[in-house]
């Protein structure tokens, strides 16, 4: 019952925001960004630093690098789309207190009332930098501040409060996978860049056997819409709030 509500909201948002052709009833839109155009496997060449074992300056240096880089990519298709763009602030710690309060992840989150990304350097990631999840720590809540900026996070906090505990989960994955996506579509452009030190299909097959999350949903989906973003290189293959059900579980 709640989930048609999520689509009419979403929609509702859609045409007081975007420029762009309304969208079609039922369907959320993608905050404009699904107008802009896109080029078939662009490359935006940023420069990605070496990550030492060990050393909380390098992952700091990395993790910045990984934000000047999706800063130029979402700045890009904003402009593309004709939607104002401002760049989430980016704080990197080794503690567990931030501007927003106490860390209650084991990476990072993102903070939408201080438009501000929290990364939180852990030991694993000391000892055993694995240089493609460290990265995907930027690239999925820079997916956040996306939906932020286009009004996304507040629909879906404008129908989680008042949902049953069923529809509250359904509504936390659709959002997450949404991010997960977004982070794909910067990939598309920026992976070269990155200098992964894993081939794709083997970073999704490691996206697959991760652990199940309340929050995120199924890691096996959490790597559909994730390659999906990859794959188009279009926010417009994002639409994770008319998926089936069963792409969201």
């Amino acid at each position: 019952m709640r989930i048609p509500l999520m689509a009419l909201a979403m929609c509702m948002i859609a045409d007081l925001l975007l420029p762009a052709p309304a969208a079609a009833a039922g369907r959320p839109a993608q905050g404009g960004l699904s107008a802009a155009p896109v080029v078939a496997r662009e490359r935006l060449s940023c420069r990605i630093p070496a990550i030492r074992t060990g050393s909380a300056a390098s992952l700091k240096a990395f993790h910045r690098a990984m934000a000047g880089c999706a800063d130029r990519f979402w700045a890009g298709r904003f402009a593309a789309a004709g939607l104002t763009y401002t760049p989430p602030e980016v704080t990197v710690t080794t503690g567990r207190d931030s501007v927003c309060g106490r860390i209650t992840t084991n990476g990072a989150q993102y903070c939408p009332a201080q438009r501000t990304i929290v990364i939180r350097i852990m030991k694993h990631d000391l000892d055993d930098p694995f240089r493609m999840n460290i990265a995907h720590s930027v690239a999925h809540e820079w997916g956040h501040h996306v939906q932020q900026l286009t009004g996304v996070l507040d629909a879906q906090n404008a129908l989680y409060w008042p949902a049953s505990t069923g529809a509250r989960t359904v509504l936390s994955h659709r959002l997450e996978m949404q991010a997960e996506c977004y982070a794909g579509v910067f990939y598309n452009a920026a992976l070269t860049s990155i200098k992964p030190d894993v081939g794709w299909r083997e970073w999704l097959a490691a996206v697959r056997r991760a652990d199940y999350s309340k929050i995120h949903g199924r890691p096996r989906n959490l790597a559909y819409w994730q390659n999906r973003g990859y794959r188009e290189g279009s926010t417009a293959a994002c639409g994770t709030w008319t998926a089936a059900r069963e792409r969201v579980r």
